[in-house]
């Protein structure tokens, strides 16, 4: 911390204690070099995680919104809630991860439907279904041909 005082950079914490709204830290130091008192406060840095929609919008990231989801694709399947939650914490340290804190919800989109697609092929279905928007018959028939053909190539 910088003396408001001389500009010396080296200082000692003479008291700390939580501010009146508890979500701050109050800190009394005194300057090593002019022995000046000065108070600085100190509180978490809540930037939050965004995704960026496919027309630009930003929102925060929204775990719940993503479970919420995953629950409806996987409804009256033989799937764990344990592992959709999994799922979503790597979606959220996929989002965490990024330099920028933000990620595209195709790319949080893409990493969910891979997951999905080798944890129960019918709750993927459902899921890309959704999430994938297909514009016609023929883009979904498409989507369940390719896993048609990926369950023919593992079985022979």
């Amino acid at each position: 911390m910088r003396c408001p005082f001389c500009g010396n950079l080296h200082d000692r914490v003479v008291d700390s204690r939580e501010a009146k709204v508890g979500d701050t830290i109050r800190r009394r130091r005194e300057c090593e070099k002019c022995g000046r008192r000065f108070t600085t406060y100190e509180r978490i840095d809540e930037i939050p995680y965004m995704v960026v929609k496919k027309d630009g919008r930003r929102e925060k990231f929204d775990r719940q919104k993503v479970l919420t989801g995953l629950l409806k694709a996987c409804e009256r399947r033989p799937v764990p809630v344990s592992k959709l939650e999994e799922i979503v914490n790597e979606a959220e340290t996929y989002v965490a991860e990024s330099p920028a804190r933000e990620r595209s919800t195709s790319g949080v989109g893409e990493l969910v439907m891979n997951r999905l697609k080798k944890l129960d092929k019918v709750a993927y279905v459902r899921f890309a279904s959704v999430y994938s928007d297909f514009k016609d018959v023929r883009e979904f028939m498409d989507e369940l041909k390719d896993l048609l053909k990926a369950k023919e190539g593992r079985a022979h």
